[in-house]
């Protein structure tokens, strides 16, 4: 069996590698795909062939995806969490820094300096109590999302001697065996503001973290604090932003996220979208999408998706693998099972996983499977996309 692979960005080679050129074609240009592998392309008004079974994004967030879409098609949307964590992390370190030491004002106003070297040494002196800051250590730092990133940002600044509060009331159990004994709980968003002289947020952009910073928690905030933001833009009202810092409440927004109300504000440092822009970053997110792409093509296996429940079952030999998405409604296996042994075929081994309104099963049967008994599963009511594998 061969696939083929539609890309609608640059995708690091060393992630393209790992799909064998024998079974996998892959190109930007290509008729009847059976998977997307894209890194910011916008989907949304994108005709997307009926032959895809998979969209794979080089990278954590999927806002650029109209993931809602697919999952009613029963197609699955991976992502690579984590992959980046460490260039983001790096960057909103180096962010806490730029905050603390007025760097960027104080680079801007060497820059304007004019006349000889004893000049400029004069001017310096003269100038440099303008952009007196603060160290690091003693301060508290309050990390909202504690998934990859906000784990390894908590886990560094801890390391610099800050006090460090998170808050995730969905932290996994994984985050939680990663995170050090050292980071302190904040029991609310309100009780996280009200005790930090920074925050930094890594959290997805959904509806209820939409302005998740705002206008009500800002004034929460210690006198003169920083906002940092490397998650997406929608998660701090700008406006908001901005009146604090007008106001003297707030000290410092640095954000990924330039828009004209920002960019030129003398207490903003707003840089080009740069947390994921390493180029081990982009090895990194590239190898991990392509692996989980490739072993959900070929056997169907789902992890790190960010609209399929993760479902990994070993493959049992010489059988034949189906691939079933379905709405997630009662007796769905049932009807299945009932196909199937209508058939005269044997389930060797089985798996079966919900999420929201989606179920995925994962059948491993002894013998082949007819494209009539194939045909006869799509038609059961409720049922998204049927695979032989």
């Amino acid at each position: 069996m061969s696939f083929r692979v539609l890309t609608l960005n640059n995708i690091s080679v060393r992630g393209l590698e790992r799909l064998p050129r024998e079974r996998y074609e892959v190109a930007s240009e290509i008729g009847h795909p059976d998977a997307v592998l894209l890194r910011s392309a916008n989907m949304h008004e994108m005709d997307v062939p009926a032959s895809v079974k998979a969209i794979a994004r080089a990278g954590a967030g999927t806002n650029n995806i109209p993931v809602a879409k697919f999952s009613k098609r029963g197609v699955p949307v991976f992502n690579a969490p984590g992959a980046n964590a460490n260039a983001v992390k790096e960057l909103v370190i180096a962010g806490l820094f730029l905050a603390a030491r007025n760097i960027c004002p104080a680079w801007e106003y060497v820059r304007g300096l004019k006349g000889s070297d004893e000049q400029l040494d004069k001017e310096v002196e003269k100038g440099k109590k303008k952009f007196v800051g603060y160290e690091l250590p003693g301060r508290t730092l309050g990390v909202i999302g504690l998934g990859a990133i906000g784990v390894e940002v908590a886990n560094t600044a801890h390391a610099l001697g800050m006090r460090v509060l998170g808050f995730d009331p969905q932290i996994t159990v994984q985050r939680a065996w990663q995170l050090s004994s050292g980071v302190e709980q904040a029991l609310s968003l309100d009780d996280l503001f009200s005790r930090c002289d920074m925050v930094t947020v890594h959290v997805p952009l959904v509806d209820g973290t939409r302005n998740l910073v705002n206008a009500n928690r800002l004034k929460l905030l210690r006198d003169k604090g920083v906002i940092l933001n490397f998650a997406r833009a929608g998660i701090v009202d700008e406006h908001a932003v901005v009146d604090a810092l007008d106001g003297d409440k707030l000290g410092a927004y640095i954000c990924d996220f330039p828009t004209t109300l920002l960019k030129d504000h003398a207490k903003v440092v707003a840089l080009p979208h740069l947390g994921a822009s390493t180029g081990e970053a982009e090895e990194n997110c590239a190898v991990m999408v392509v692996d989980t792409l490739r072993d959900f093509l070929e056997n169907g296996n789902v992890r790190n998706s960010v609209n399929f429940p993760e479902a990994v079952l070993p493959r049992t030999t010489s059988a034949t693998r189906l691939s079933i998405v379905n709405e997630n409604v009662p007796n769905m296996v049932g009807q299945i099972s009932t196909a199937l042994a209508a058939a005269n075929l044997n389930i060797a081994d089985l798996l079966n996983k919900s999420r929201g309104d989606l179920a995925y099963t994962l059948i491993d049967i002894d013998g082949a499977v007819s494209p009539a008994v194939l045909e006869q599963l799509n038609t059961i009511h409720g049922v998204l996309a049927v695979r032989s594998l």
